[in-house]
């Protein structure tokens, strides 16, 4: 089951703007490493599970993982060949919009070498283009 919010008010959003950078969670809180976006986009729910699979793959689930970001935006879409108008098509999956600067994945408890070659695998899984730091 991928991430997703038990409730939420409403249930379609409007697509929004995307924010440049980030300057709330643009540090470390709970790691000794993260896994940072120096870009924008948007990061469903799909890609997130698949980071997370494969960092916890290359750590041998021996180190503590925490997932910054939560996919809290409903994403809809309108099945193909269908025509134009009729309102806005039902919630296909749920995203999360990142800014540049934005902290993805923390990790402590592994060597500094496995956690490099976990986040590298973990970035590789996601659309935006992400640097390792500590």
């Amino acid at each position: 089951m991928f991430l997703q919010p038990k409730r939420s008010k409403y249930k379609k959003v409007r697509k929004g703007t995307l924010p440049k950078l980030e300057f709330r969670s643009n540090k470390l809180q709970f790691g000794t490493i993260g896994l940072k976006a120096i870009e924008s986009g948007t990061i469903s729910a799909r890609q997130i599970e698949a980071a997370r699979q494969s960092i916890n793959r290359k750590i041998k689930r021996k180190g503590k993982l925490w997932i910054r970001v939560f996919p809290n935006m409903p994403v809809t879409a309108k099945p193909t060949e269908v025509r134009m108008g009729k309102g806005k098509g039902a919630v296909d999956h749920w995203a999360t919009k990142v800014g540049g600067g934005c902290v993805l994945f923390e990790l402590c408890g592994v060597t500094i070498n496995t956690a490099t070659s976990a986040f590298r695998t973990g970035g590789a899984k996601l659309p935006i283009k992400t640097v390792i730091f500590s």
